[in-house]
């Protein structure tokens, strides 16, 4: 059953909200203006009472958004998964329907597991051929502050896409789990972060160029190996040991003509990721009426 559904049309020629729904512990705030007031956008802050997602929660919302219409959903902060009480997992379904030339972008605030805590999330975008798409999708490894990392017991997240329909344009899903042999905090080592991010269609052609260009001259730098030493990855230190990047990021395309760009990252600072997306996002505020995650 919904916790959650807005609708947003355009009336007037304006993009505007023409209903909004939510119950406990869902709730939407959707200010009325964000950045110029010559910008065509309406923003969406989702937020769940208490600050987090309690064991056991399970939040639904659908997004439909209309022809030519652009809108933002995104946070105030991380969202908080506290710890699983009585092995139960919490979830949160997103469901979007997004029309011909219209703009959705997801970017929310990294998601924080607490210790044990078990959380799944999937998200399902409808789009049309020429429909224009942003989503943010990271997680961060715990409370550091609390000596917790990766410590939680579950974290799925499922992104799908489909076009005009049914079509899969996209399908990716991401698991961690602890393991009998391993736990997850030796698989990722160094690694405090993990995310991916997402750009499709027309609107999104300029901001996909410059991040593939900055991936490719980025990592060019960070894999470079002195001619006399070839390894397959990293850099050679003083002591002649494999050092890891702190920041490693991958792009490639995918759907018809290479539609869609999708950016994957690991990164042991939450700070550098947040830089990133600063930094390559920023060509976006003509649209959006304020700069993506940007520093307040």
């Amino acid at each position: 059953m919904e916790t959650g559904k807005v609708v947003v049309e355009r009336i007037g020629g304006k993009s505007t909200v023409t209903r909004c729904f939510s119950k406990y512990p869902l709730k939407f705030i959707i200010p009325t203006k964000v950045g110029s007031s010559q910008t065509d956008v309406v923003w969406i802050y989702s937020l769940t009472y208490g600050g987090g997602i309690v064991s056991g929660d399970s939040i639904s919302c659908d997004l439909t958004i209309g022809d030519g219409c652009t809108t933002v959903l995104t946070t105030q902060a991380s969202t908080k998964v506290y710890k699983s009480l009585q092995s139960k997992c919490c979830e949160q379904v997103l469901e979007a329907r997004i029309g011909s030339g219209a703009l959705l972008a997801v970017i929310p605030d990294p998601v924080t597991c607490f210790s044990t805590a078990k959380y799944s999330q999937k998200q399902v975008f409808r789009v049309s051929a020429d429909s224009n798409l942003l989503i943010v999708d990271w997680i961060t490894s715990g409370r550091h502050e609390s000596g917790e990392r990766w410590d939680f017991e579950l974290y799925k997240s499922t992104n799908h896409i489909f076009l005009e329909g049914d079509q899969p344009l996209f399908l990716d899903a991401i698991l961690l789990e602890q393991g009998s042999i391993t736990t997850i905090a030796k698989r990722m080592q160094d690694y405090q972060v993990l995310a991916m991010v997402i750009l499709l269609g027309p609107k999104m052609q300029h901001v996909q160029n410059q991040v593939q260009q900055y991936v490719k001259n980025l990592m060019s730098e960070q894999l470079h190996m002195p001619s006399t030493a070839l390894r397959p990855y990293g850099k050679i230190n003083a002591d002649h040991r494999l050092t890891k990047p702190a920041f490693i990021a991958s792009c490639s395309v995918f759907g018809p003509k290479g539609v869609g760009v999708v950016v994957r990252i690991a990164a042991m600072t939450t700070e550098s990721v947040y830089r990133f997306l600063q930094h390559q996002l920023l060509s976006l505020e003509p649209l959006l009426g304020v700069s993506p995650y940007r520093s307040s």
